[in-house]
């Protein structure tokens, strides 16, 4: 079976202080909302309403483009403003629908009428999950509907539901499982249903005492459904270390969880998944945190999907003064931005404000210590690769395992040099999986 922990990774300061206590609130837009056409890995969703037609609060907007894709749903009632490229936290600019809010919050026919999971079919569920529009909300948006549909579902032994939170200052998650268990362990029941022989993990880091004993408590008559506690250390929640302290089976980036009988989604994923089968509710809505040493009121927050984060910042009480960095997602793998004037998307976990940019710092020569390569999770040599990365050697990049880093952050966090490991290291991966993409395209 599974371990606490894995070899490598760190301990950081986790900041969730700060919003872990405050019960999650909900904010109903008063401007204009965006909807990204782009919310999810794969192909863009495709646009199904025009400038100036009316829309309703769960009217699908924008429809799957590919088998890989999503479906975009509405979460305001109003009308199309203009359909338009805008920016967006992954810093791009993407074909986006943008919707005049009418404040009324109208919704389409059938929305919210209850549904017996038990009674529906696995094709039936899995059409519900793909018509809602759900992705992984773990940050990497991968479509449910497709992670739920393996080529072989009589291999899938486990389904595990990530509750680690594992990034600082982040806690929507954790306000999700203290809030809304119900929905949480709803969700895996119906996962569960789809692969006959599975178990179900609810994995949770040991610094959430209070969700961990929540979910026994709630899962205790369950044969199938078990919680694991995990040792507190960053990334614990990566799909990979996950998989293997869960139940010892290992990943690499060329196996997906399902080779191994796997299936891993996100605590706000399997949340969507019973909102979506059981309550006839796409995936409209959002909880996020919004935290950092410059924000006036740090909190958790539940947001229609589109809101612009200058609204969310106001409802926050805004900033002590002008943050230096903001972040959106955690410290580590977040997106550094400019501007907080974007819409929330399925993906989006957090904005977080500093009063001081603390990686904004002079880099000195590599000093050979060994501790990006003590505390790599996955026990690459970083300061090796960033050196062939340097020489554009690709092919030695390949040769030590480049293609492996999973982009965690850990060695730059831990270099007394302050060079930036990672950035340099997934540039390099990044460029030849290019390169390879478009060699077969």
């Amino acid at each position: 079976m599974g371990r606490s922990t894995f070899l490598g990774g760190i301990h950081t300061y986790e900041g969730k202080e700060l919003t872990m206590d405050k019960p999650t609130t909900v904010l109903l837009p008063k401007g204009d909302l965006i909807f990204p056409l782009t919310q999810h890995i794969g192909a863009p969703a495709k646009p199904l309403v025009a400038v100036g037609d009316p829309v309703l609060v769960g009217q699908k907007i924008g429809e799957a483009a590919s088998v890989i894709s999503s479906n975009i749903i509405s979460s305001v009632s109003g009308k199309v403003k203009a359909i338009e490229k805008r920016l967006t936290v992954s810093g791009t600019l993407v074909e986006s629908i943008v919707i005049e809010n009418d404040n009324e919050y109208k919704k389409v026919e059938g929305f919210g009428v209850e549904r017996d999971y038990r009674k529906m079919s696995k094709a039936e569920i899995r059409e519900a999950v793909r018509e809602a529009g759900i992705v992984g909300l773990g940050g990497a948006g991968f479509p449910t509907d497709v992670k739920l549909t393996p080529k072989d579902e009589s291999k899938i032994d486990y389904v595990i539901i990530n509750g680690a939170e594992c990034e600082p200052y982040l806690t929507s998650d954790y306000r999700m499982m203290i809030e809304e268990p119900e929905k949480i362990i709803g969700g895996l029941k119906i996962i569960l249903s789809l692969f006959d022989k599975a178990k179900g993990i609810i994995a949770i880091e040991d610094n959430k005492p209070e969700a961990i004993q929540k979910f026994k408590e709630l899962t205790s008559t369950e044969d199938n459904i078990e919680v694991q506690t995990l040792k507190t250390k960053y990334p614990q929640g990566g799909e990979r270390q996950l998989v293997y302290v869960t139940t010892g089976r290992k990943l690499n980036s060329k196996k997906l969880p399902a080779d191994v009988g796997c299936v891993v989604n996100n605590i706000a994923t399997a949340a969507a998944v019973y909102m979506a089968v059981v309550k006839s509710t796409p995936l409209i809505n959002r909880t996020i945190t919004i935290s950092g040493d410059a924000v006036n009121n740090p909190q958790n927050l539940n947001v229609p999907i589109g809101t612009n984060f200058s609204e969310i910042v106001e409802a926050a009480g805004g900033f002590k003064e002008q943050p230096q960095k903001l972040v959106f997602g955690g410290p580590m793998m977040g997106m550094a931005m400019y501007t907080y004037d974007l819409p929330v998307t399925k993906t989006t976990s957090a904005l977080l404000a500093f009063l001081q940019d603390e990686a904004a710092v002079e880099e000195s020569p590599c000093i050979h210590c060994g501790r990006c390569a003590e505390h790599c999770p996955l026990q690459l040599v970083p300061f090796q690769l960033e050196q062939v990365a340097a020489h554009n050697d690709e092919e030695k990049f390949v040769a030590f395992d480049g293609l492996e880093c999973c982009g965690c952050g850990c060695c730059s966090y831990v270099c007394p040099a302050k060079r930036g490991l990672t950035q340099k290291i997934i540039q390099t991966k990044n460029g030849i999986l290019a390169k390879r993409k478009n060699s077969h395209a």
